[in-house]
């Protein structure tokens, strides 16, 4: 009898270590109740200090996962395997996700702040009337330079990139829809365009350009800039405005022919399981003062009027980050292009990458 109240004995206790160590598993994916918030983002697309922030004024733990592209984040959300209660997408996959119904529609009543995004930035064509996204950051992408190589005059249109003077000295972002769309847009079409001769077109030009490619890369552009290892790349306003701080040589252009203007938006995925904890966060980042913590800790552009109007004169008014409305006027946001263009934009990139080689 003795033996067999051990045995019961045992296996409670050993249930018990099971769903102990179930429950800490739970809370390290962000799946263990309202005490826990957990936020897929981009990496190193936040001040740490206001996450803690957020934790100590609301009491919520906050799980905080990362990944490195538009692509890989569907991905995961597809896969429904993590409860994200936040995510921070791009303007085409908002719309995409949208219509693959994985974003929570937002009940607006609940966000106290949105009174302080600038109106430009509101009711986008990816998302009308915000009802499933809210501004993060935005931005542009164009074209840095460093002036102890090249003179300001002859660097301020994409066709400038094919002076036979950059030779082995231009370095391009690692992206279909970025190198494509400068391709478009050299040529006078959108960077949208869904016209087979327009996309065939940009592609010819683009492998023209081949020789003038130093290397096509993401992160390590700001490493090369910075060292000055190379004359010109195309990169994106913030990673441009990190390098600017750390190399006073470099200068940040935008194309006037036209460019892609970005957006990053806070949603809601489907897989939420704190959805007030979602909406508490929300509101924290739309709190100007955190808003402009995080501008001038990230270096992009924020949509936050009241919090651009806090930060120091330098950031808000240089016009290589935060360019006037005649200079927006030109610019466009990338659209959801369908999976058929999507592949037909990949490939042409991955011609153009296979035929440099």
């Amino acid at each position: 009898m003795r033996k067999l109240y051990s045995l019961v004995i045992g296996i409670i206790a050993v249930i018990a270590v099971l769903l102990l160590g179930i429950n800490q598993l739970q809370r390290s994916s962000g799946m263990a109740g309202a005490d826990v918030v957990t936020i897929y983002n981009w990496g190193d697309y936040i001040d740490p200090e206001l996450l803690t922030k957020f934790e100590e004024e609301y009491g919520y733990q906050v799980n905080y996962e990362t990944f490195d592209s538009n692509e890989a984040m569907l991905t995961k959300i597809q896969q429904g395997g993590t409860g994200y209660d936040i995510a921070i997408p791009s303007e085409y996959m908002i719309q995409r996700m949208m219509s693959e119904d994985l974003l929570t529609k937002l009940d607006l009543s609940q966000i106290v702040g949105l009174e302080n995004i600038a109106p430009r930035f509101l009711d986008q064509s990816f998302d009308p009337g915000n009802n499933y996204s809210i501004p993060y950051f935005w931005g542009t992408l164009g074209i840095i330079y460093n002036d102890k190589m090249v003179n300001a005059e002859d660097i301020q249109h994409w066709d400038d990139l094919w002076n036979p003077a950059l030779k082995n000295n231009v370095m391009l972002i690692d992206g279909a829809r970025e190198v494509m769309g400068l391709g478009l847009n050299s040529l006078g079409y959108s960077l949208n365009s869904k016209e087979m001769s327009q996309l065939n077109e940009a592609a010819a030009k683009l492998n023209t350009l081949t020789g003038n490619v130093k290397a096509i890369v993401a992160d390590e552009i700001k490493m090369y800039m910075i060292n000055e290892e190379s004359a010109v790349a195309v990169t994106f306003s913030g990673e441009a405005a990190e390098m600017l701080s750390e190399n006073e040589h470099l200068h940040y252009v935008i194309p006037e022919e036209g460019s892609n203007l970005w957006f990053d938006n806070i949603v809601i995925p489907k897989t939420v399981r704190n959805e007030q904890g979602a909406y508490d966060f929300i509101n924290f980042m739309l709190e100007p003062e955190n808003a402009a913590q995080n501008a001038e800790y990230i270096g992009y552009a924020t949509p936050n009027s009241v919090a651009e109007a806090m930060l120091p004169t330098e950031i808000s008014g240089d016009k290589q980050f935060y360019p006037d409305d005649d200079t927006l006027s030109h610019l466009e946001v990338y659209e959801d292009l369908g999976s058929e263009y999507l592949e037909i934009y990949n490939d042409l990139f991955l011609e153009f990458k296979m035929y440099r080689n």
